[in-house]
């Protein structure tokens, strides 16, 4: 299933253009977002093989079959719901039938968890990226030695800077464990190699290290402590950086590194986009996709404000919104009887007229 057979079979029920285009905070750069709604053929449909959505490539169009968005509205999922109250310049097609599903049957105290919930996920990825800016990872990376200490008075000191002390190569060196004394193990060097110790890890990829056989009557020369959890911190946190960097959409990030406040203004406007429309929904019971905020929004998208100063602000928001939830109107959930009768009558209708006929 793909979009071009949706076109080419006329099974499309809705499509309009979304995010920032129909909220009235595109810049010249935004992208085009292209959600809808098609129907599944009708053979296709009672058959095993039931396509929730489809979408292209780069996910910046997606359609959702007909009982998938259903689904996704009564849950009150803030991307669903705006298609509901799309602004007339970004619809590009809607069957009639389409009309009947309307915002009135659909938004509940929901909206509480579902936009400032997800509100409070943009914020974390603002957070997370304020993470990566000041605290980049070097692409060279370190191995498990650079978490191995030895004892040092009151202290410890790196392995490796010990070894370089002692004119030592960790291929010099034997481990063995020592009893009841979990990653701590007494190290041995051998400078002529004659022994044949092992070495402390056997390469750069090494998890593990190394434990050496060692003769009678050897004496260590030191002790280790190899720092496993903090190692396994660093890898994830290495893995997780460098993808990052692979994967970010390199304007927003020198965006971020112009307006100097080091934080992902557009993830920290959609925050607020999404906290304004929550306590809108419950005060109003009204959906609003086009933005009276506009320009609010888009200071905060220029940095013209703080992390702190906008972290306050969002608290203050979650406190208007926990007001606006307890004097709300709105049902505590969609009625999901109704909802259903309407899904299977529209369907029936469809199925008997417009798609009457399974594509070939």
């Amino acid at each position: 299933m793909t979009i071009e057979f949706l076109r080419k079979h006329k099974l499309i029920l809705l499509e309009s253009i979304s995010g920032s285009r129909a909220y009235g905070l595109n810049r010249p750069e935004s992208d085009t977002d292209i959600r809808g709604v098609f129907l599944f053929p009708k053979r296709l449909y009672y058959g095993l093989n039931y396509v929730p959505q489809v979408a292209n490539e780069s996910n910046d169009i997606v359609f959702y079959e007909l009982r998938r968005f259903v689904e996704l509205l009564s849950k009150n999922n803030p991307n669903i719901l705006e298609l509901l109250a799309i602004p007339e310049d970004c619809l590009i097609y809607r069957h009639p039938l389409m009309e009947q599903l309307t915002t009135k049957r659909f938004l509940s105290r929901l909206c509480k968890d579902t936009f400032a919930g997800y509100a409070m996920t943009q914020m974390k990825k603002a957070r997370g990226l304020k993470k990566k800016v000041l605290n980049p990872i070097e692409k060279a990376r370190k191995n498990l030695l650079h978490f191995c200490y030895v004892p040092q008075g009151q202290g410890t000191l790196p392995l490796l800077s010990w070894l370089k002390r002692h004119g030592l190569e960790q291929t010099q060196c034997g481990l063995v464990n020592l009893p009841h004394m979990r990653y701590y193990f007494a190290l041995f060097a051998d400078p002529t190699g004659a022994l044949g110790y092992k070495g402390v890890i056997s390469g750069p990829e090494s998890n593990e290290v190394l434990l050496s056989s060692i003769p009678k009557g050897e004496k260590p020369v030191t002790h280790i402590y190899v720092n496993h959890d903090g190692y396994s911190r660093y890898c994830k946190e290495y893995k997780e950086y460098w993808e990052w960097v692979d994967k970010r959409n390199e304007h927003r990030y020198q965006a971020t590194l112009e307006h100097g406040k080091r934080y992902d203004a557009k993830n920290m406007m959609h925050t607020f986009r999404l906290l304004s429309m929550a306590e809108e929904i419950l005060a109003s019971s009204q959906l609003n996709v086009r933005r009276p905020d506009r320009e609010a929004l888009l200071a905060i998208r220029d940095g013209q404000y703080s992390y702190e100063d906008l972290m306050g602000r969002a608290k203050q928001k979650l406190k208007q919104i926990e007001k606006a939830y307890q004097r709300s109107s709105l049902p505590d959930r969609p009625d999901m009887d109704q909802i259903e009768a309407l899904l299977v009558s529209m369907r029936k209708e469809l199925y008997q007229t417009t798609f009457s006929q399974d594509p070939e």
